[in-house]
């Protein structure tokens, strides 16, 4: 059912960090994660994926045995209504906050540009024009009633900033921080595999489509400690979260490790 990382578990054996479906291509669990203070990130409650809206027959089966309650989708909402949302939205606490607001075009991209800057500065574009609805969107993770999921359309770039933010929010290292958006990087030829197949009339002209590598989220991280003085002064500053919200995060999401002390 699973491929791929394990980590630092809260269960009798490590669960896996990759949950194989038949037609989504990049499931994750972010449990495991280690904390500065010495807790982990709880396994099997908060996931992060690509679309939802292609779970079908199997796949729909096993996302439902995950108990999944709470759904964050990160998508324009032309995306969801192109694409759908996930199967019998009624039974979801769903909420559709499109955090990016400037669409381009990967595949049409200038293969003679630097990627790696190109897609940080993208990212930078949605930390800047998404903050209300980031806030939103982490809100809603620390509020869930039970285990949630937020996704986009390939679980990549959007998927990976509040990923990436909710990670730093409970004290995970920077270097576990990169390490989880790069883990992206085994599903970029399913996911080049997918775009061909759904727009064979088209050509590919940006050879980096799919990839995910550590230096682009570095990038960012690095853009928001110039801009902010740190990627948590950005989320507390620009985006709004507050130490109540963290607090919520870290009772959720967070346990002790056996034998580490409690800093705080």
């Amino acid at each position: 059912m699973a491929e791929g990382v394990g980590g630092v578990g809260n269960q009798g054996s490590v669960p896996e960090r990759h949950i194989r479906f038949e037609r989504l291509r990049n499931f994750r669990d972010l449990g495991g994660y280690v904390t500065a203070d010495g807790g982990a990130v709880r396994w099997q409650a908060v996931y992060r994926a690509d679309t939802l809206g292609k779970l079908r027959g199997e796949d729909w089966s096993r996302f439902l045995e995950l108990g999944i309650r709470s759904v964050v989708d990160l998508r324009y909402p032309w995306e969801v209504e192109r694409d759908g949302a996930v199967p019998e939205v009624e039974r979801f606490d769903y909420v559709n906050l499109s955090i990016e607001h400037r669409p381009y075009d990967q595949a049409a991209t200038s293969p003679d540009i630097d990627p790696w800057r190109y897609l940080a500065d993208r990212a930078a574009e949605v930390t800047e024009d998404g903050a209300t609805e980031i806030r939103s969107a982490i809100e809603h993770v620390a509020d869930a009633r039970g285990p949630v999921v937020f996704h986009c359309t390939s679980g990549k770039d959007r998927t990976g900033l509040i990923a990436a933010f909710l990670l730093t929010l409970l004290d995970v290292t920077q270097d576990q921080v990169l390490d989880d958006f790069a883990l992206t990087e085994l599903a970029t030829d399913r996911l080049l595999a997918d775009w061909r197949t759904a727009h064979p009339d088209k050509i590919m002209r940006w050879p980096y489509y799919g990839r995910a590598p550590a230096k682009v989220m570095e990038l960012v991280l690095a853009d928001l400690t110039t801009r902010y003085g740190s990627p948590r002064a950005y989320l507390t500053n620009r985006v709004g979260i507050t130490e109540d919200t963290v607090a919520r995060l870290r009772d959720r999401l967070l346990v002790q490790l056996p034998g580490e002390p409690r800093l705080r």
